[in-house]
């Protein structure tokens, strides 16, 4: 909302594209043979400054009375972003004492090489990765189900609160410019390809040829929010008409 609200301050209008999901994937190390699952409450005291998670122990009591390693994406990341708003919201903070990198191979290496670690990525990287680690199931808060990061469960939205479409954002203005105009068109038709192939999870085909609609009648605004502002929930199915 807060973007929205910059463009319109600055006479920008702009064209939103869904191109594909992503689902940001929680691991820990092979070797765990306790955290199979995580309510979002439990994410929290883990990851947020305020929490109070330094053993495995402190998460639940069954678990190890072993300190634990904490590793995330860099701090500039969109995927560090999203994580700390599901978590511990934009104003909230997240502990301090984390291994930080920009580098996703650098986490992938550090959970990998410590028993009692636990680090979050986007999921193409657990998918490239997934001999070495291991998800962990989160806890959806609407019902209550632990569910792993698929592209069934991302794709439907029931991997919640860490599934989230990804955008492409064009200034209308430059539609007019071919290069522009050429680059959203191949987006938009090679989509679903490409998301696969990289590790991200591709859109259903309703979706592409609604952003196709969309760009083609040159609609502006973010359908992601309501006309008050305030971001909306739901699959993307169902707020991308």
């Amino acid at each position: 909302p807060s973007e929205v609200e910059a463009c319109k301050a600055h006479k920008i209008e702009f064209i939103e594209i869904p191109v594909a999901f992503d689902g940001l994937t929680i691991v820990v190390n092979k070797q765990n043979t306790w955290a199979k699952q995580l309510t979002v409450d439990q994410v929290k005291k883990i990851f947020s400054a305020a929490g109070t998670a330094k053993t495995w122990k402190d998460v639940d009591p069954s678990w190890p009375d072993a300190a634990m390693k904490v590793y995330s994406p860099g701090t500039d990341s969109g995927t560090f972003d999203y994580f700390k708003e599901v978590t511990v919201g934009k104003d909230g903070k997240i502990r301090p004492d984390m291994s930080v990198s920009e580098d996703d191979n650098v986490l992938v290496r550090g959970v990998e090489g410590d028993k009692n670690s636990i680090g979050f990525f986007g999921y193409a990287y657990y998918m490239e990765n997934k001999a070495k680690l291991t998800a962990v199931a989160v806890v959806n808060p609407a019902t209550s189900s632990a569910l792993l990061p698929t592209h069934e469960t991302i794709e439907g939205g029931t991997y919640a609160p860490f599934s989230r479409p990804l955008f492409i954002y064009v200034n209308k203005e430059s539609m007019a410019k071919p290069a522009v105009a050429a680059y959203v068109k191949f987006a938009i038709e090679n989509g679903a390809k490409l998301a696969e192939e990289v590790g991200y999870v591709k859109l259903p085909a309703a979706i592409y040829d609604r952003a196709k609609a969309n760009v083609a009648s040159s609609r502006t605004g973010t359908q992601m929010c309501d006309e008050n502002g305030k971001e909306r929930s739901g699959a993307l199915a169902d707020l991308y008409k």
